[in-house]
This record gives structure tokens, C-alpha cells and sequence, in this order.
């Protein structure tokens, strides 16, 4: 881009402040990652640039420090040109960065870690173009603070040596491109608050295991940032460091990671780009089942295959090797826990004991990583996942409402580069509708919502015909993802609020205090769930004579949390079902919401669920021990969990120790005095004036027992009846369930 003139304006956001990038619209700078703002005295200054729709075209948004440090005015037209850095001869080497709290009022001595600093700085700016004497804002930790680019050493890899290699050779520069194989210092101003614990290293000759053409923002995977990060420190930090200075703390390098989780959430995308951000060989990616062969010993001799060459440049280099890496997917295929697969072959054995052995036998390869991704944790071998092995074991969880952002701008990130988006899509309100959706789930979602809107362009005849004229006015709406969301995607993680609905479709009827009361204890206990870190586990029961509604206030209190996770297990889902297998239902219901940051599940009608019956008396031991497990199982660290119970017979319960488990204990009533009754009339408006003084007249002064569900049933009945009659009909039904006496 040649010189073009802008005018300056304050950063639109905080968060977009923290970046140390200018921001600009994204139709005035395509394909351009740096400019030079020339500003009065035509001093040039190097930026590098960040689209966001939040700025108008023509206008650059810079933060104060920025404005400060280029003596740039409010609103003030500057002439802009693009800056093209050579990554080749102006990749940082090593930067010094002077650095002090953002805000000192107030603060006490503090001590950072530098090292743990060093790589959040690295993985929060790399690509980012710096010039010394540059003002920084920093976060990290959840705190800012102020830096300053003090100094700026490149490596010139433009020179070759004699034996063909290219090695960088540093020099001091003005300027310089962040990449993240870049050494970053910290040092603390004159009079800071400010220590450090850690020390960053110096200059290093080594070549190093980070690309240096990496670019974290161009891997395509969003919402896996904190992931990214805790895998980089702790499989990677040692790989960075000179051989030299591993040997003398007497490391060795982490050689296996496990990705693990739910489908979908991005375990497989996350293994490969890996392999691109390293400077290591071409990556070999193994799907499980091909490595198992039906001839003896073949199975065995594809794992030995896999570590042949890194075996031989191991030999032949030593410690200057380059990295092998090897990603195993569905790596539960071949690494069950031994002994648990049927036959006498025992082929699944011997592979796993073959791979245990080349990742930490006898003979060790200190240049290999090994990538392992399952969604079955629970199968592998757990000699496989101890230290030395695959031990770096990262959860790839859904992705929460940030991440989910993150996720559509990914995929719909074409879609807005060629004006194909309509300008009634809110990528915010779209991550708050996909509670527990993963990537995959979300990258449905976009491709269901084009779908739909290339649908409305299509008209329906015997023929196939398509509208030619508005396909150049195509526009993905609001509508169509909408659609998408009622009609085409759910999560398989998701919530079963169609299944509550079904419990709710007569309404909740607030006859009385009673229910009142019971939805009044639900609001807590879902406040409770939402804003206590004290208790991640909080259990409730819903007590109460059959046909009390006990199943649709727990589905309007589930509802109402409003939760990510809402899953209903019930008897009549399991109608048939062995004890084992109702186990095995229950137990996948409690682990799909521990996946979950917050979730509540109902257990209805417990006394179902394990199978009761008063003769004798019977019920399930193995069900009853297994909801004795899980209704005080706390769940992981960081997520939380609300249980719901309804039972009609608490003492059963009782008698079976699981009453203690449930902390809060709601008693649902039944319909018991007139007043309650008339107020279920008067809802229904079923009945005329007379008849609810007919019905008022039999009840006035005498005991009612019936429940919400029987009376309901009953009205309907009632209803039937011509005008005038239905009151005298009601009287007789409810004397017939026995809810009054005969008079």
C-alpha cells in the first residue's frame, strides 16, 4: 500500500488496547500485517495492525501510550504506508523489556515469574513487529503492566555456513518481528515495586525447536488458547533451551502427550498444528486401528517402523538430532489396558508393551514426541499415561462462551472477507445460544445456516431452478443460523430441554404457598450453583405423594437455571434395561455433565430407577450402590454440579441411606383445602360463577387429598360436560378418587 492518509482516533476497547497494535478497519488494510505511520516532523514509527469492525474505514485506532510515544493528536491526519518485515534477517533473537506496574497507587512489592511471563509475552504477541524505546501494555496474570523496549537483538539468517547449514548470526537493531523462538528479558525500572523470580537465558546459538515463522493467530483453532499455552510450557519450555543447559540440570525432554475429550472439540486439529509450529520432521499421523495387522508379530513391527528413523538419526546425531514427532489418532484402538481384551492372541498386549518400550525402555530416544488423542481416557493402559511416557495429558473440553467467539469468526471469517454475512449477525448472541457445542458442532452450525439461506434462493417446481439474479445478493441472516439452531445442529453434549418441555406442557399451576415454596428453594439452590465457589456439588430432593407435580417443578427449576447442562435420566428411558446396563446409562449421564462448567441433571422417581417394589421388599443393589457413588461424587476441579431427586417414597430413601446425600429436601404437597382447589378452577377457566359456587358449597369445611396431576386430569374430564354441569360432574369424580367424602 502506498502512502494514504488517515486520521487517528482512540483504541474502541481495553481489551483491544492490551494488544499494542493499532487497529484498523478490515476492508482498508488486506494482506498488510505492519505499516509506518509518518506523523508531524515526519518522524516514521512501526506499527503492526489488527482488524476489528469496531473501527470506521479511513481511521486508525491507537492506545495512549502509543499516541503518547508518536506524538500523535486526537483525530489528527497521518500519512500511512505498509512495512514489510524479512523474517529472514529480522526476527528477534533476543529483546530486553524494562517493565513496572501499569497502576502503583495502592500496590505492594510484587514478584513475577519471569519465565512464565517471558511465555505468555511470547504467545500474546508473536508476529508483532517492536522498535525500541517502544511503550508496551502488558497483561498477565489478570494484572497490567507498563513496558518499555529497551533493547532489540535480530538474528541474520541470510548467511550460510561452510557445511550448507544456515545459522543466525546476531546483531543490535532498531526494529525487529517477534516470533516464538525470540528470547525475552525482563528488567525492572529504577524504583519499581517490581522482582522477578524467574531469569530469562540469553542469546543462543542452538537451532531452536519453535518455527520461527510461526503465527499463533493464523493456526485456525480457537478457543484452545489456555491449552495451547500449558502445552507449550510444559512439553516445550525444555526444548527451547541450549542441549548443554539440559544436560547440566540432568532434564530430559517430555516425550508423549495425550489429547483427550469429548468428540469434536479439536484434538486432532490441535496434533497437527503442532507439528507446524515446530522446526521438526514431517510429522507421521497413524489412525489406531492400521497399526494392527492379523499376522503374528506384524502388529508389533508397524510400532517398531514408526520409531526406525528417529532411532537411526538418534544414532548418528545425538543431541543435534531434530525432532520426530508421531501422532497416534484413536490411540485407543491399540493401547486398551492390557488383559481386558476377549482371546488368546493377546495382539493388543504385546503392541502396547512394544510402544511402552520405545517411548521410556531400555534404549531411550530423547528426540521424539509423541501425540496421543482419544476420546476414551478411561481404555488406555494406564502404564502408558505415567511420567515418561505420555505425561503431559491435556483435557481439550468444550469450548466456553469466549472460545465459541473465537470459533465462529473462524468459520465464518470467509463469509465477512467477501461480504457474504449480513449485518443482523451477532457472533455474541450466536456463542451464547451454543452452550456446549464444540468446534465441530459450531463449524456445523455455519454450514447449515449457508445451507438455509441458498435454500431461500432456490425455487421448488419439477425442475431444480435456481434464482441467478439474487445469488450475487446472497446474505447469510440472523434467520438462517436461527434455523439452523432449531432444526439442524444440537449438541451431543446438550441440554434435554425438549424432554423437560414435555413435563411442562400444562404449566406449573401456583396454587398455594406449597408450590411457591418449592420453586422459591429452587431459585436458591440454582443461585447457589451459579455464583458459589464453596460448593460444587449441591443435591436436592423433591418429596412427595404421587401426582404432586414433583417431575414438572423439577423440570421448571432445571429450566429456569438456564445451566449449559441440562439431562434428564429417568426410569421410562430405560424400560428393558439390565442392572449393568442402567449403571452404565447413569454413570455416562454424570460424565458427559462433569465435561460440562456447570450442569444440573434430574434423577426422577429414584425408587423407580432402582427398581423397588413393597413386596418382599426387592430393588437393584448394584443401581443403588452406583446413585450412592455419583450423588456424592464431587465433580472436577472448576466445574460445578446441581442435582434434582424426586421420589414418592422418602422413606424408602431413608431406609436405603441415599435420604443423607440430598443436602436440600422440598416437601411437594398435594391439593388439600378448598381455597387451593378453587384457585385450580378459577385458573382452568373451565367453570362458570355458579358452578364454582356448587363446587365451593360440597368442599367448604372438608379435607382434600389429590394431587396436581389427578386434579388436572379431572378438569379436563369436567370440561367435557355442557355448561352448567361441569361443576356437579367435578364434585362426582373427586368423590370417586376418594379426594372428598361422599356427602
Amino acid at each position: 500500500m502506498s502512502g494514504k492518509e488517515f486520521k487517528a482516533v482512540k483504541c474502541p476497547a481495553e481489551e483491544l488496547s492490551i494488544t499494542n497494535a493499532v487497529i484498523v478497519n478490515e476492508n482498508d488494510f488486506k494482506d498488510v500485517s505492519h505499516i509506518y505511520v509518518t506523523c508531524a516532523g515526519n518522524a516514521k514509527f512501526l506499527f503492526t495492525v489488527q482488524p476489528h469492525s469496531s473501527i470506521p474505514p479511513g481511521k486508525l485506532g491507537f492506545n495512549a501510550s502509543h499516541r503518547k510515544w508518536a506524538g500523535i493528536m486526537l483525530n489528527a491526519d497521518v500519512m500511512v504506508q505498509s512495512a514489510r518485515l524479512n523474517t529472514r534477517t529480522q526476527s528477534i533473537g533476543t529483546i530486553v523489556l524494562e517493565m513496572d506496574l501499569w497502576a502503583k497507587k495502592g500496590q505492594q512489592a510484587l514478584t513475577v515469574d519471569s519465565d512464565k511471563a517471558a511465555t505468555e509475552f511470547s504467545m500474546s504477541f508473536g508476529g508483532r513487529a517492536f522498535t525500541v524505546d517502544e511503550p508496551l501494555v502488558f497483561k498477565y496474570d489478570k494484572k497490567l503492566y507498563a513496558a518499555r523496549v529497551k533493547e532489540i537483538e535480530v538474528l541474520d539468517y541470510s548467511a550460510v555456513s561452510a557445511d550448507g547449514k544456515m545459522s543466525g548470526k546476531p546483531k543490535m537493531a532498531e526494529i525487529g518481528l517477534l516470533t516464538g523462538n525470540s528470547n525475552i528479558v525482563f528488567e525492572k525500572l529504577e524504583g519499581s515495586l517490581l522482582n522477578f523470580s524467574g531469569k530469562s537465558k540469553g542469546k543462543s546459538s542452538h537451532q531452536s525447536i519453535i518455527n520461527p515463522d510461526w503465527d499463533f493467530s493464523k493456526l485456525g483453532i480457537g478457543g484452545l488458547d489456555n491449552e495451547f499455552s500449558s502445552i507449550f510450557r510444559r512439553a516445550f519450555a525444555s526444548r527451547v533451551f541450549p542441549p548443554d543447559i539440559i544436560e547440566q540440570l540432568g532434564m530430559k525432554h517430555v516425550r508423549g502427550i495425550l489429547l483427550f475429550g469429548p468428540p469434536g472439540t479439536g484434538k486432532t486439529l490441535m496434533a497437527r498444528q503442532i507439528g507446524k509450529m515446530l522446526n521438526a520432521r514431517e510429522p507421521q499421523i497413524v489412525n489406531g486401528p492400521q497399526i494392527l495387522d492379523k499376522y503374528v508379530g506384524e502388529s508389533e513391527a508397524n510400532i517398531r517402523k514408526l520409531f526406525a528413523a528417529a532411532e537411526e538419526e538418534e544414532k548418528r546425531c545425538g543431541a543435534a538430532s531434530g525432532l520426530h514427532i508421531i501422532i497416534f489418532d484413536e490411540i485407543d484402538a491399540i493401547c486398551k489396558a492390557r488383559g481386558s481384551v476377549a482371546g488368546n492372541t493377546a495382539v493388543h498386549d504385546t503392541v502396547v508393551n512394544q510402544l511402552l518400550t520405545k517411548l521410556d525402555g531400555v534404549e531411550q530416544l530423547n528426540n521424539i514426541l509423541v501425540i496421543g488423542m482419544t476420546n476414551r481416557k478411561d481404555m488406555i493402559d494406564e502404564a502408558l499415561t505415567r511420567p515418561g511416557r505420555l505425561e503431559v495429558q491435556m483435557e481439550i473440553g468444550l469450548p466456553d462462551e469466549h472460545g465459541r467467539v473465537q470459533i465462529l469468526n473462524i468459520h465464518t471469517e470467509t463469509m465477512r472477507n467477501n461480504n457474504k454475512l449480513a449485518p443482523d449477525v451477532d457472533l455474541a448472541e450466536l456463542a451464547a445460544l451454543t452452550k456446549n457445542f464444540s468446534g465441530a458442532e459450531i463449524e456445523g452450525l455455519v454450514r447449515a445456516a449457508s445451507s438455509t439461506a441458498m435454500n431461500r434462493l432456490i425455487k421448488a417446481t419439477s425442475t431444480v431452478v435456481v434464482d441467478e439474479d439474487a445469488i450475487e445478493k446472497l446474505l447469510i441472516k440472523r434467520s438462517d443460523f436461527l434455523q439452523a439452531l432449531a432444526n439442524d445442529i444440537k449438541p451431543a453434549f446438550g441440554s434435554s430441554k425438549e424432554e423437560l418441555d414435555k413435563f411442562l406442557a400444562q404449566g406449573i399451576q401456583t396454587w398455594g404457598e406449597p408450590v411457591t415454596r418449592v420453586l422459591t428453594d429452587g431459585d436458591l439452590v440454582t443461585s447457589q450453583i451459579k455464583t458459589s465457589t464453596q460448593t460444587p456439588l449441591i443435591t436436592m430432593l423433591l418429596e412427595g405423594p404421587p401426582g404432586t407435580g414433583k417431575t414438572a417443578l423439577a423440570a421448571r427449576i432445571a429450566k429456569n437455571s438456564d445451566l449449559p447442562f441440562l439431562k434428564l435420566c429417568t426410569p421410562e428411558n430405560m424400560i428393558g434395561y439390565t442392572e449393568a446396563a442402567k449403571c452404565q446409562v447413569i454413570k455416562k449421564i454424570f460424565d458427559d455433565a462433569y465435561k460440562s462448567p456447570l450442569s444440573c441433571i434430574i434423577v426422577d422417581d429414584i425408587e423407580r430407577l432402582l427398581d423397588y417394589v413393597q413386596v418382599g421388599p426387592r430393588f437393584s443393589n448394584l443401581v443403588l450402590q452406583a446413585l450412592l457413588v455419583l450423588l456424592k461424587k464431587n465433580p472436577p476441579q472448576g466445574h460445578r454440579l446441581l442435582i434434582i431427586g424426586t421420589t414418592s417414597r422418602k422413606d424408602v430413601l431413608n431406609d436405603l441411606e441415599m435420604l443423607s446425600l440430598f443436602k436440600t429436601i422440598a416437601h411437594v404437597s398435594s391439593v388439600s383445602t378448598g381455597e387451593q382447589l378453587l384457585n385450580v378452577l378459577d385458573t382452568s377457566e373451565a367453570f362458570s360463577d355458579r358452578e364454582l359456587q356448587y363446587v365451593t358449597s360440597k368442599v367448604e369445611g372438608k379435607r382434600l387429598f389429590i394431587g396436581i396431576k389427578t386434579l388436572l386430569t379431572i378438569i379436563e374430564m369436567a370440561r367435557q360436560m355442557d355448561a352448567g354441569q361441569r361443576g356437579e360432574k367435578l364434585i362426582e369424580l373427586l368423590q370417586d378418587v376418594g379426594a372428598i367424602e361422599y356427602s
